[in-house]
């Protein structure tokens, strides 16, 4: 989760009232003629728009008061403070109420409402599939069993075209859709058009027997215990020995094989997996059933000077990775999964794993503190998932992560991170990488002494963000230590990662060396920015351009989240978390100079259009507005807070 939707930045300026001609540190240069002040800003969006839906949403009074940006999330650039100097902020925060002082950090406290909540009276899966059995519970199900009762209170349809039926030619939500109205035949009927495909499947779907098999513990790791029981003893590094190959019906054991591999359960017959796999083969043994691949027979991870799409915690969903692929993105990464959740079998945690078939190089990220789990997990995707690489996640600096020794706190404890890395790397048949951060203190770099012992430990390529943990987003990221890791680091290749908008940003970087480029937040103000840097130009793309990017995404969110209420739900919260971040790009055609700096925050100006001027808005009811645009009507008692505090201030 090395670049975290979670933690967002803090490194902008004062979006406070500007007049036509301030203009403040840390603040995007726009030309004159568009700046106006907060004040007349939101004056002209609602005198401007439309008729203002009647919400009952508390979205646009989650602050209770008008607050501005807090003092303390205003960017530290290189030099030191801001203007008005430190002891004049500290005085305006004592001076500032209560409620002001909490306006900054994470949302813990938002509140967490579930799709399930907006549909109470939800119909029998039995009846939505139209499955030919009956219900399996019966009487005792607590779902509707009467489509007619189920219609009376079901809410209207959000619009009259599904995009599921569009597509495919048959909507599988039926009558639960939301846009049912352009499937639906005069008795209720789910119609299906004689030109109907099958939706490409995604990959990586957690199995339900595998499911099962988790949560009672019955899966055997014999690869990552005899790993393990290596690393134990101090085998941390090296090609895997022979006593760790499975052991074969009718062949000899190793003449000095000890205790901790006996204890392994031997292969079943006829097969080439455990018996507790889930994936069963049949036919006569090969070789590659009994021969393990060595570390230098791995198949090499190959992605030099490509553009490599970072793994985003909640924005970085599939139909996000959709988006950046349709823009440009060579490799994509699922989104930080706990390994600890995904030996649990827990549904949640295993949709992060899910791939779009458009995802040629694709790879999941692992976050956990520990190496049995680590290692044990590894195995178990190793045989379940098709990815092209697994990452090593030892950049997280959220405390939930950090505090319980995963992450960035792996970058001081280099005895379980060697372990995890040689334990992993062996039970992989895909390329093993690391993303790390310059350290965990502001001044006290770790990366340059740990880039040599992760190559030697068998890592393929390590992606370095550089900043520190405590620094966060607050300064720049240090691209001068980059280039000096570059050296430590090589042969393995090295991505670097940190406040690329634009492609100078990206021929700086490549110009310190780096292998490659990782691109995170950059990606969330503008997709489009994979296409600017393979064209080497400044896309100055317009509102309806830029709405479109935002359909695409709520159609690719139906696609796979589902068009019944739930679906259209989680799409809307999803989009709503992308459009926090998406209100900071400010157009080209706006700015005074080329290219807008990551750590300059928008002030405040109107649009060439109403359109561009909403979507510059950085209150949350203005982009709920923006989401009934797409998905039709919030329900009701709808409440959305980003996931943080400083993403929608007034």
């Amino acid at each position: 989760m090395a670049e975290s939707a979670a933690e967002a930045p803090a490194e902008s300026g004062s979006s406070g009232d500007l007049g036509a001609c301030a203009v403040e540190r840390g603040v995007a240069p726009i030309k004159p003629r568009y700046l106006t002040t907060k004040e007349q800003f939101h004056e002209f969006l609602e005198s401007r728009g439309q008729e203002k839906p009647s919400l009952d949403t508390d979205a646009g009074n989650a602050y209770g008061s008008d607050l501005v940006e807090p003092a303390a999330k205003r960017i530290r650039l290189e030099d030191g403070q801001p203007e008005e100097g430190p002891k004049e902020e500290e005085a305006e925060l004592e001076e500032q109420p209560e409620a002001q002082k909490r306006a900054r950090g994470q949302n813990k406290g938002r509140p967490h409402v579930k799709p399930t909540q907006y549909d109470k009276n939800r119909l029998c899966p039995s009846l939505v599939q139209e499955s030919a059995a009956k219900c399996f519970f019966g009487d005792d199900c607590r779902f509707l069993h009467d489509v007619s009762c189920y219609l009376k209170t079901k809410p209207a349809d959000l619009g009259p075209r599904c995009v599921l039926f569009e597509t495919y030619g048959r909507c599988p939500y039926g009558v639960t859709c939301r846009f049912a109205g352009a499937h639906l035949g005069p008795e209720g009927q789910n119609l299906v058009r004689d030109t109907a495909v099958q939706a490409p499947p995604v990959r990586n779907v957690l199995d339900k027997a595998l499911q099962q098999q988790l949560r009672k513990r019955k899966i055997h790791f014999e690869r990552a215990e005899q790993a393990l029981c290596q690393l134990g003893k101090g085998h941390l590094s090296g090609p895997t020995p022979s006593a760790t190959d499975p052991k074969v019906p009718g062949t000899a054991s190793a003449p000095q094989q000890d205790n901790c591999d006996t204890k392994q359960t031997p292969l079943g017959p006829g097969t080439g997996t455990p018996p507790s796999s889930p994936v069963q083969t049949c036919g006569p043994l090969t070789d590659e059933d009994i021969v393990r691949l060595r570390s230098c027979e791995k198949k090499r991870l190959d992605i030099s000077g490509k553009l490599y799409l970072a793994p985003l915690t909640t924005c970085g969903n599939l139909p996000f990775r959709r988006i950046c692929k349709h823009y440009g993105a060579d490799v994509t990464c699922g989104e930080m999964a706990v390994c600890t959740n995904l030996l649990q079998g827990k549904m949640s945690e295993w949709a992060l794993l899910k791939r779009h078939q458009c995802e040629d190089i694709f790879g999941v990220q692992l976050e956990g503190p520990f190496p049995d789990t680590m290692t044990k997990c590894a195995e178990l995707l190793n045989r379940t998932i098709e990815v092209d690489f697994v990452d090593v996640n030892v950049g997280c600096p959220i405390d939930l992560v950090y505090k319980k020794g995963g992450g960035c706190a792996l970058m001081n404890r280099s005895a379980k991170l060697q372990q995890i890395v040689c334990g992993m790397n062996q039970v992989l048949d895909v390329p093993l990488t690391v993303k790390i951060r310059t350290g965990v203190q502001e001044r006290v770099n770790l990366a340059h002494q740990l880039l040599p012992e992760l190559r030697d430990w068998g890592a393929a390529m390590v992606t370095l963000h550089g900043r520190s943990r405590e620094q966060r987003y607050t300064r720049l990221a240090d691209w001068q230590y980059i280039k000096q890791c570059v050296a430590a680091a090589s042969p393995m290749p090295l991505f670097g990662n940190g406040d690329i908008l634009s492609y100078e940003d990206a021929n700086r970087a490549m110009q310190t060396g780096v292998a490659g480029i990782m691109i995170g937040r950059g990606a969330l103000l503008k997709p489009w920015l994979f296409t600017e840097i393979k064209e080497q130009r400044h896309w100055d793309i317009s509102s309806s351009e830029r709405l479109d990017i935002l359909q695409d995404f709520t159609h690719y969110g139906l696609e796979h989240w589902g068009s019944d209420t739930q679906g259209v739900e989680k799409t809307r919260r999803f989009l709503l978390e992308w459009l926090s971040f998406l209100c900071r790009y400010v157009p080209v055609g706006l700015l005074e100079r080329l290219p807008q700096k990551i750590n300059e925050r928008p002030p405040y100006y109107l649009g060439r259009d109403y359109l561009e001027t909403l979507m510059a808005s950085q209150k949350a009811a203005d982009w709920i507005r923006i989401s009934e645009m797409l998905l039709g009507p919030v329900p009701p008692n709808f409440v959305f807070l980003p996931k943080h505090k400083a993403n929608a201030y007034k």
